[in-house]
């Protein structure tokens, strides 16, 4: 079977990414995923506390909360404008980084500008467990506990407990999705969105987006081979991975929150991430779908001034407002 011809990239977008140094559009393989992790970790801002306050803008503080495990502890990223007393609703935000790299601390300075600012959002980011270090289900886990935590406290906190929003980016839009269906199935808080953003969905990696992009998009079905090995070890791949890691292998949509997703054209994810919204329409739910015209996945943060980038996050920030405003 063939796979046709790589759609365009959208001019701005080709542009920047048609700059960039060659190794950051180098596949992740197995064999470099400790350099790769290396370099990211010495690489990827991680503004303090002090520095997400933003001289005095935001109310923030670090959390440890415990885990799914005997001992164990996650570590939550609790932000808020600063000055808004009252019940808030609540972005629960779980960062991307393919289920490898990446921190709670580095997307909060946009997380908070672009959406607590303008909307009155309280912001948790979640410091889950990264594989390959941790396996299987034990990022959602971490996810949960802290979501669970947020939710028993929610008044001492100021969070208003009928307005919680799961949200997240690539691999962390997968986990908002795993979320979203774990705690409907185990009664966990109630949530009344979830915010996908190209989210990582399904480990089988076998969509015709996956083919058709492979060496195009920045992140490549070479890449997410093995993020989701790293992740899945032997079970990747097999028959009977749990939805609550990969959520395209959920069967049952029904009963979920109203979700927002978007993935670009020219990007990897994107056949499964139209699936998963249309799986959501087939079992009554609601759902909007945006698939940005020649975006690559990442676009918005490689090219933050494009159009397009700009175009998306004026849709997330009109699909939040209306879900928080219901």
């Amino acid at each position: 079977m063939g796979f046709g011809a790589v759609p365009p990239f959208d001019p701005e977008l080709g542009a920047v990414l048609a700059a960039l140094d060659a190794g950051a559009t180098e596949p992740l393989t197995p064999e470099g995923l400790a350099d790769w992790q290396a370099r990211d970790a010495a690489s990827r801002p991680r503004p303090t506390v002090r520095e997400l306050r933003a001289d005095g803008r935001f109310d923030v503080e670090e959390l440890r909360v415990p885990g799914s495990g005997e001992g164990a502890q996650v570590t939550l990223v609790s932000a808020r404008p600063a000055g808004l007393t009252g019940p808030l609703p609540l972005l629960y935000y779980l960062h991307g980084g393919g289920m490898v790299s990446g921190n709670a601390w580095s997307v909060l300075p946009r997380v908070l500008r672009e959406w607590a600012l303008p909307l009155g959002l309280a912001v948790v980011s979640v410091e889950y467990r990264l594989a390959p270090r941790a396996r299987y289900l034990e990022p959602v886990a971490d996810c949960l506990a802290g979501l669970l935590w947020a939710a028993e406290r929610a008044d001492g906190l100021g969070l208003d407990p009928d307005r919680f929003v799961l949200g997240g980016k690539s691999a962390g839009g997968g986990l908002a999705a795993a979320l979203a269906l774990l705690t409907r199935d185990r009664g966990g808080p109630p949530t009344i969105g979830q915010l996908l953003l190209s989210p990582m969905l399904d480990d089988r990696n076998d969509s015709f987006s996956a083919h058709q992009m492979a060496g195009a998009d920045p992140w490549d079905r070479v890449s997410n081979a093995t993020a989701w090995g790293a992740l899945l070890g032997d079970r990747h791949g097999a028959a009977d991975v749990s939805p609550y890691v990969a959520a395209a292998r959920a069967t049952d949509l029904c009963g979920l929150p109203p979700a927002y997703l978007e993935v670009g054209s020219a990007e990897t994810f994107r056949d499964e991430v139209v699936a998963y919204a249309d799986a959501l329409w087939r079992a009554g739910g609601d759902a909007e779908l945006h698939v940005w015209p020649g975006a690559f996945h990442g676009f918005d943060t490689v090219a933050p001034q494009a159009t397009l980038s700009q175009d998306a996050r004026e849709a997330r920030l009109r699909w939040l407002r209306r879900v928080v405003g219901r």
